[in-house]
């Protein structure tokens, strides 16, 4: 039989080698017409909707027209653009839409797909945008908005509602272009579902950083986490949206779909990194900065893949091959390795930029702080930096890659722990001098430290996935069977210590109260959280698991805890007077356990004929 995503005739009709429909040569004689040699294919939707598209192009094209009119008309009576950037705004707002409108005609599916990928992008545009709303002076626009002079405050203009409207607009056409052309087909299997979504996440990480960088007084160029929430949401909807698109597009029915979708994702990329690349360009007190040339950079190699085949074709009907198990350990160990290194500098990057304003001064005093917990996302990144290193190196990959695929949970455990300072820092706010009128005012930011342990975060969360896949390949090519039933009670003892671990402080120190699962759940919880469900799994996991597998993931269990309890040191250390809690002697208790199970499990393997 052939596969789910290919219909009876052995190919999908949207495929570029499709064969063509046979014809009834009686019934094209008697049509008066001469049979081609190769039949027009198919629409790449079963039944679409014609109607419901043009619509959905009729509001996209009304929606770019606002986005252009957006940067024409001032965002703000009290500010105006830093350039002349309104051509190009319209260009990048007007051109993708034109493109649609043209596809649309002879190809619906590439249309429709191209306002998919600019509707995936408009939700965050939309919050970046009301930064004009809730703090002009503080929004990193130079395109848009650029200060002469001291602004404590500024009113929004008409440009900000065209830009409210244009996005509003976008993201309604997405919608009616997905009913449009929604299908219940199986979606085919894609080439470069693990590359697009790569090269998406290095582009959601450009964005994330400063736009540029300003030697004008009145723009103070920071990173999302060191700006206002607004920018924050929005850059961080941004960052989300570009891989979860990329994903969606290549798993979307229709290939002409998914090369639509990838073209709009890039088209709403470039509209949000270009116009800062201008500014550094145009103005000679701004200067580009490396993020937004990541962003154009990747998204362009996401555009350019979609002129490359996509759809996958099996060797025969019957088989549909999956991509090698070389590649799928270069991608966990790439993202290990970028894992590492986001989380190294993020345990050395400032996490609170501290900004001093005393009345009369001519310049404010700025100052930087650092996390405790720093320490501990450092041992945590060299551990995934080894992991990674094996999973690279063919004879220890498997076991490596197994182990990595416990241990990217250390770094959501300690990098929780550092956010924990600038989260707690910036919540405090502006301190007003403590009533004297002459004493300084302090503002706290996040630091650049905080966003690279963000990425940090987030790379361990694909790091997570891209393991789990290599897994599964892994064990497609080395079959099945199970571990030895002796290690049952181990294995149970160990996870159930572990659990506790993990919910009780492992140091205590007078005057503070450690986050934990049971009480005082704060940003730390999380990590904890995350890490007792990793070696639950994990434990689970090997019980199913043959021998060598089985030792290897209880191995990495008991090294989380062990890092676990390594905070002992690494963390109340730095805080001083630090002594041991009970969370500390369970986590040694569990991780005793644990590495008792994984040599069980090889004497099992011996022992076995």
């Amino acid at each position: 039989m052939p596969p789910r995503s290919e219909p009876p005739g052995g190919s999908t009709p949207d495929s570029p080698d499709a064969p063509a429909t046979p014809h009834d040569p009686a019934a094209t004689r008697s049509s008066g017409m001469r049979q081609s040699s190769r039949a027009p294919q198919p629409p790449d939707w079963a039944e679409p909707d014609s109607r419901g598209l043009t619509v959905a192009l009729g509001l996209g094209a009304l929606g770019a027209v606002a986005l252009a009119g957006g940067g024409l008309v001032p965002a703000s009576p009290a500010a105006g653009p830093g350039f002349t950037a309104w051509p190009w705004l319209a260009f990048l707002a007007l051109a993708p839409i034109a493109v649609a409108a043209w596809a649309a005609a002879r190809r619906p599916g590439v249309g429709g797909g191209i306002l998919l990928g600019l509707a995936a992008l408009a939700p965050g545009r939309l919050v970046l945008d009301l930064q004009f709303a809730v703090n002009g002076p503080l929004t990193i626009r130079p395109e848009l908005y650029l200060p002469d002079r001291f602004l404590g405050s500024s009113a929004v203009g008409a440009g900000f509602w065209l830009l409210v409207a244009g996005h509003v607009l976008t993201a309604a056409a997405g919608v009616l272009a997905w009913r449009a052309l929604r299908s219940g087909e199986e979606p085919e299997r894609r080439r470069w579902r693990l590359l697009a979504p790569l090269l998406a996440v290095l582009a959601g990480v450009g964005l994330l950083t400063a736009p540029v960088h300003s030697e004008n007084g009145f723009l103070l160029a920071r990173g999302a986490f060191e700006g206002p929430w607004p920018a924050l949401g929005g850059y961080l909807l941004l960052a989300a949206a570009l891989p979860l698109t990329a994903v969606a597009a290549l798993a979307a029915p229709a290939e002409r779909t998914a090369r639509g979708a990838l073209l709009g994702l890039t088209a709403g990329a470039f509209a949000v990194a270009v116009p800062p690349v201008l500014g550094g360009l145009f103005r000679p007190d701004l200067h580009v900065t490396w993020g937004p040339v990541l962003t154009l950079l990747a998204t362009a190699a996401i555009g350019a893949l979609a002129f490359t085949p996509l759809a996958e074709k099996p060797k025969t009907d019957a088989e549909v091959q999956v991509p090698g198990l070389f590649w799928w350990r270069l991608v966990t160990g790439v993202l290990g390795l970028l894992t590492a290194v986001a989380a190294v500098i993020g345990s050395f990057a400032p996490q609170v930029a501290v900004t001093a304003v005393t009345p009369g001064a001519v310049a404010p005093v700025r100052a930087a702080a650092e996390s405790p917990a720093r320490w501990f996302l450092l041992a945590a990144a060299l551990v995934v930096a080894v992991l990674a290193a094996g999973t690279l190196v063919p004879k220890t990959a498997s076991v490596a890659r197994t182990l990595a695929g416990v241990g990217w949970a250390g770094i959501v455990l300690a990098g929780t722990a550092v956010l924990n300072t600038a989260l707690t820092a910036t919540q405090a706010g502006n301190l007003a001098g403590f009533g004297a009128e002459a004493a300084p005012a302090f503002t706290y930011d996040l630091g650049a430290g905080a966003g690279w342990t963000f990425a940090a975060l987030v790379l361990a969360a694909l790091l997570a996935l891209a393991a789990v896949g290599t897994g599964v390949v892994e064990r497609e090519d080395a079959g099945t069977g199970t571990a030895d039933g002796s290690v049952l009670t181990p294995v149970v003892a160990g996870a159930v210590l572990a659990v506790a671990a993990f919910g009780l402080p492992v140091f205590s120190v007078p005057g503070y109260v450690a986050p934990g699962l049971w009480s005082d759940f704060d940003t730390p919880s999380w990590g904890l959280l995350t890490a007792a469900v990793v070696v639950v799994g994990a434990a689970a996991l090997a019980l199913r698991s043959r021998p060598k597998p089985a030792a290897a993931l209880l191995t990495g269990a008991a090294l989380l805890t062990g890092l676990h309890a390594a905070e002992l040191p690494l963390v109340g250390g730095t805080l001083g007077g630090a002594s041991p809690a009970t969370g500390f002697w369970l986590a040694l208790a569990a991780a005793a356990a644990l590495l008792v199970a994984a040599g069980m499990a090889l004497a099992g393997e011996r022992r076995a004929p």
